[in-house]
């Protein structure tokens, strides 16, 4: 027996995103059911919901940044209950038993992580859909506690930019004495500059855009770097230990290796394309550089995370919108219009289209 779900959906990668109601599976004894509050809006939305990764499956529900409260559980969860305050992010399912899923790197899982959305059950084959809707019913062991002392509203980005931009700050060993710079201002970017200063990394922000300084030094930049201009660009080459990418589109990277120190390693999260144009093999070879990837984080990382914003006060800087705004927020992203990221108020799915 399925369970009938309000929702946004793409009925295809050109028509807008519109009213559907979909099918969830009845709950598991290991599931837990979740009435959605509220749900952050990510470029990959757009990415997916337009077929720009030439996976898509319709109709599609997107939403990955996921915040409600439990409103059941079933009789094998010990670890939630009614009325919890809990968060979903971008995976819902894993083998749970290769070297990956061993280590916690569910994200990592050598037969294939189940997205949140835009995947297939593992044990039924039903669709994943996200969180532009009114409930999801997710497995405990992939359901996150949101602590007490933060803003769910605002943790609700956490659950993808906030982690996908810690997680590698994790993994490099980030802190005090580090010379970070973060590559882009926009969801990402801004959570990079947060987590970097907050763990005592010294913090360049590198922008195409001259008026963002003051806003950079407000989420944590101690400097900021025009990347289109050479002067400044030469006068901090060789500097960096690590360098967040946070841009979500094909971009040069050549200009920013050769700001890299010795040992240097720039990480890519925001982009899955090809990398274009080509890397000039001299701006990795000289000074043993390196070009690095990261995706998202795994479920004991991503409470982790949470704990830590609990702890630090952490949020994302956002901006509320009703669900039937939702092709307007997509338009505007396109424009990096926003400061930082959307996210939707799942109560609206109550008012009229």
């Amino acid at each position: 027996m399925t369970l009938d779900i309000r929702s946004f959906a793409a009925q295809n990668a050109t028509t807008p995103l519109a009213p559907l109601t979909v099918q969830r599976r009845d709950p598991r004894p290991t599931d837990v059911v979740i009435d959605i509050l509220y749900c952050g809006v990510c470029h990959s939305d757009i990415h997916q919901a337009r077929n720009e990764w030439k996976n898509s499956i319709y109709p599609m529900v997107p939403g990955h940044e996921i915040i409600g409260r439990v409103a059941s559980v079933g009789a094998n969860v010990s670890k939630f209950k009614v009325g919890d305050m809990v968060g979903v992010g971008c995976m819902v399912d894993s083998c749970q038993h290769c070297d990956a899923c061993g280590q916690g790197l569910e994200q990592y899982c050598r037969e294939g992580a189940v997205w949140t959305y835009n995947g297939t059950d593992r044990r039924d084959q039903m669709p994943t859909f996200g969180g532009y809707s009114e409930k999801i019913v997710v497995d405990d062991k992939f359901v996150v506690r949101i602590p007490d002392s933060l803003d769910p509203k605002a943790a609700a980005p956490l659950l993808c930019a906030g982690i996908t931009t810690y997680s590698p700050l994790k993994y490099w060993k980030i802190g005090k004495g580090s010379k970070v710079a973060v590559v882009g201002l926009g969801g990402l970017g801004h959570m990079g500059l947060k987590f970097a200063k907050a763990m005592g990394a010294d913090v360049t922000l590198f922008t195409r855009t001259p008026d963002k300084e003051a806003e950079a030094r407000r989420l944590g930049a101690d400097h900021v770097v025009l990347s289109t201009d050479e002067k400044q660009m030469a006068a901090v080459a060789r500097q960096f230990d690590f360098i967040l990418d946070t841009v979500p589109s094909p971009h040069d990277l050549n200009p920013y290796l050769t700001t890299l120190a010795m040992n240097g390693t720039l990480c890519l999260v925001g982009l899955l394309e090809p990398i274009a144009p080509e890397v000039a093999a001299a701006n990795v070879v000289i000074g043993r550089r390196s070009i690095a990837g990261s995706a998202i984080g795994g479920i004991a990382e991503t409470q982790e995370m949470l704990d830590y914003c609990g702890k630090t006060g952490i949020v994302s800087d956002i901006e509320m919108i009703d669900i039937q705004y939702i092709n307007d927020a997509y338009t505007r992203m396109l424009k990096s219009d926003v400061r930082y990221r959307f996210v939707i108020d799942l109560a609206s799915l109550n008012k009229a289209a």
